[in-house]
């Protein structure tokens, strides 16, 4: 990666220790026992921040426990349930996400070790062909993921030929899942996708879907067990139900901070010991959850609020696009403008056919001013679409043409 692709950029990490130092340095040692509490760190699990310096969320040993142990709870009556025929003496679990992710991390490996699974490592994902090939070797069970892989599963004639009898859950994670793609995925397979939301600092999972669910509702769920969540105010005031907030979690599974840096935990944790998300959610009356977006992606019209996950949904449900992201742009009348990005199914879909079917979907302020047809769009090795790179890539374009 770094000598033959050039794919390492120049970095400086002021007082590192080589990993070849660390392994010869533990080589002179001998191995002795050690006395672990719940409070002790397991691990640093670096966020996936897309601007400055990741941040080691210190997971501790007790926060890890605690998730797996939750975990185990919420999805058992459906690894259990005899309605989808006798249940398997090992359940096989498919993880096609990086083993660096917490969503893999702690979904696949440390619950898999929980309950004994055989786990079917997918070494490429993006290699669609590749990976429906050596889902057929499998019955397998567990099928964790994020919208965009679905939606390229979805897209691939030999995976809709697959036998889906043995599928009991489909996790979805590291992004909102589009109704679209959950209504495809119901009627191919049988099984909904159950859509959960967590973050690195909460070691990850903190609300799910009932397990049983069978419909698409577009939230993120309940809290799990033993967690509380509070919609807060930019000042840290509790909402009432139904009005759009900063998600807060406190639970088990809080991370104990962000290693080194006193001066970023103390940004996102309140004096009652609960995490700010940085993500904008709404609870309603049963305590359901839905996520609107994240504070840094709302683009800002005329004064008013629009969340690109609104516009992704809609745009995502016509017949023509297989995928789309919409991100703000400056825009000299209305401070920011729509500008979305779409992967076409329908090579003919044109602009303007595309604008019509958002006139007809959107009020006025909501409505993309720009469409960008692309062949495909940038993601994060989890399968997140990576919009702040498609917003910078929008705002330099539109400083040439102006220059």
């Amino acid at each position: 990666m770094r000598r033959l692709k050039k794919m390492v950029p120049a970095y400086s990490l002021p007082g590192h220790v080589k990993f070849t130092e660390t392994l010869d340095a533990g080589a002179r040692r001998k191995l002795e026992p050690v006395a672990v509490t719940q409070q002790d760190i397991a691990f640093l699990q670096y966020t996936g921040g897309t601007t400055g310096v990741s941040k080691g969320a210190a997971l501790t040993h007790g926060n890890l426990v605690a998730n797996v142990l939750q975990m185990e709870a919420w999805i058992v009556p459906a690894l259990h349930d005899t309605s989808r025929g006798p249940v398997p003496g090992q359940f096989v679990y498919i993880c096609a996400l990086p083993l660096y992710h917490v969503f893999a991390l702690v979904v696949n490996c440390l619950f898999g070790m929980r309950i004994g699974t055989l786990n079917v490592l997918i070494a490429n994902p993006r290699d669609i062909a590749g990976f429906v090939k050596e889902l057929g070797k499998y019955k397998f069970n567990v099928l964790p993921g994020v919208n965009t892989l679905y939606n390229a599963l979805l897209g691939n004639e030999d995976f809709r030929k697959l036998d889906f009898s043995s599928l009991r859950v489909a996790n979805g994670g590291g992004m909102a899942v589009q109704k679209a793609t959950s209504e495809k995925w119901l009627a191919l397979t049988g099984v909904p996708i159950i859509e959960g939301y967590g973050l690195s600092e909460t070691s990850p999972v903190a609300t799910c879907n009932p397990i049983l669910n069978r419909e698409y509702n577009g939230t993120i769920g309940l809290p799990f067990p033993n967690t509380e969540i509070q919609i807060l105010d930019d000042a840290g005031q509790v909402l009432p139900l139904g009005q759009p907030g900063e998600i807060a979690i406190r639970g088990p599974q809080v991370m104990a901070g962000y290693w080194n840096r006193p001066d970023e935990t103390a940004k996102v944790m309140t004096p009652d010991g609960f995490f700010k998300s940085g993500d904008v959610g709404i609870m309603d009356e049963r305590g359901y959850i839905r996520i609107v977006d994240r504070k840094k992606d709302m683009i800002l019209v005329s004064g008013f609020n629009v969340y690109p996950n609104e516009i992704e949904q809609v745009i995502a449900t016509h017949p023509g696009v297989v995928e789309c992201a919409a991100v703000g742009v400056p825009d000299e009348k209305s401070g920011e403008a729509v500008k979305v990005f779409v992967v076409r199914k329908d090579p003919a879909l044109t602009v303007e056919q595309l604008m019509e079917f958002c006139k007809e979907n959107f009020t006025g302020y909501k409505k993309p001013k720009y469409i960008e047809f692309r062949g495909e769009l940038p993601k994060s090795n989890v399968g997140k679409i990576l919009r702040r790179e498609l917003r910078d890539a929008a705002v330099a374009a539109a400083q040439a043409r102006s220059a």
